[in-house]
């Protein structure tokens, strides 16, 4: 196979590189040697590289309405050497990644959201796919699955509160149920009933898997019948059921959840080991994000001394996540109007940094992560060009 930056290379597997090999720092005129030794640290096969980005957060995690993964994939084989982080990929944004050889783009928020009828250079986002597919650069984008993640966006927002505890305002539940099915129907059927008939029927539903053992009722010996299905089945189960009304009237049917994750979900309520005053908070977070102004709403009856105690926080865009938590201070990139009022009059303060203020200072944390996790078997740079479009002039 070859490489985009050297068509005329031939890259060796893995197994053939040589295993004590020294990373050089990049160069301007690079010997093929060189290349050829530093292969096996810095070249990742594309769905091997997607399917270590899936065992750092998956994409389970992810809101049901987000456009996250693998938007833009160049034809395969594709080989990552590197790795580009980036909050927004916008058109500077992919002209930097272009110069600095990215073959990957890691952009937390999708510059692909709403779906596309064309691509042609008419507008700014389809421009930047026609860039990628030219120039054979994939785009990822994970964004609500690393807001929900324990390693996340939002847990990179609580650390610039000081010392707390913190959990998530709206917990994750797990991809998959431990069981198949929405709902548990269990019912008793007596041996001198026809529970052939009975079992057959319930077989016969499409999306109902049944089980069976032996129960003892007030010494009675008789079957007692479990089946997991899903809300479409369970009509046809109870239809089936009522048509026996002695059975009918025994039957249990049971509401099946999805178990929680731990640590895992939208927002974090932080309870911090101290009360601080709300000047001293606001200073702390300008200085985790590295902000000279924020915009705060005090609450009613609120003063900068006010006691701070309870922080819900939410990375981006807050409203539906923040709204209706109690906590002395609500901190998230933006809030519409109506909703600050609302918190404010509750005597909630609201601070509001802007919206990728608050996600893109995890990026930083984020190549780190990346890096242990990748065994640095990639290079992973990040954004000089990528800021916030709004400014405080």
């Amino acid at each position: 196979m070859t490489h985009k930056d050297f068509p005329g290379l031939t890259l060796l597997p893995d197994s053939c590189m040589l295993s004590s090999c020294v990373r050089l720092v990049p160069t301007t005129v690079r010997p093929v040697h060189s290349l050829i030794c530093n292969s096996s640290r810095s070249f990742m096969d594309l769905k091997t590289l997607l399917s270590s980005l899936n065992d750092f957060a998956s994409l389970s995690f992810a809101e049901s309405w987000d456009n996250v993964g693998l938007l833009v994939e160049p034809s395969p084989p594709h080989i990552v050497n590197t790795l580009f982080l980036t909050n927004d990929l916008t058109e500077e944004v992919m002209e930097e990644a272009l110069q600095k050889k990215a073959d990957l783009i890691l952009s937390y928020h999708p510059p692909i959201f709403r779906p596309m009828k064309r691509i042609t250079w008419k507008t700014w986002k389809e421009r930047v796919v026609i860039r990628a597919l030219e120039n054979r650069v994939g785009i990822y984008s994970p964004h609500t699955a690393y807001d929900a993640a324990p390693q996340g966006v939002n847990n990179w927002l609580a650390k610039g509160l000081g010392a707390c505890t913190s959990r998530p305002i709206h917990p994750s539940k797990a991809p998959n149920y431990p069981t198949e099915g929405t709902h548990r129907v269990e019912f008793n059927v007596n041996h001198t009933q026809d529970l052939d008939k009975v079992m057959s029927a319930m077989k016969g539903i499409v999306d109902v898997s049944v089980a069976s053992f032996p129960a003892r009722i007030d010494d009675e010996q008789q079957t007692r019948i479990s089946l997991n299905c899903t809300q479409k089945a369970l009509m046809q189960v109870v239809a089936f059921l009522s048509q026996n009304r002695q059975l009918y009237q025994k039957t249990e049917i049971l509401s099946l959840e999805k178990p929680l994750l731990l640590n895992t979900g939208m927002g974090r309520l932080c309870t911090l080991d101290e009360s601080v005053s709300l000047a001293t908070m606001i200073e702390r977070i300008k200085r985790h994000l590295k902000l000279s102004h924020i915009r705060l709403a005090l609450g009613a009856g609120r003063t900068l001394e006010s006691l701070v105690k309870v922080v819900a926080l939410c990375a981006g865009s807050g409203c539906s996540v923040l709204r209706g938590v109690e906590a002395d201070l609500y901190l998230t990139g933006e809030m519409s109007h109506h909703d600050t009022l609302d918190a404010a009059s509750q005597g909630i303060n609201v601070i509001l940094c802007e919206h990728s203020n608050t996600e893109r200072g995890f990026l930083s944390d984020l190549q780190d992560m990346l890096g242990a996790h990748l065994e640095n078997k990639i290079n992973i740079i990040l954004s000089e060009t990528d800021r916030d479009p709004l400014h405080v002039i």
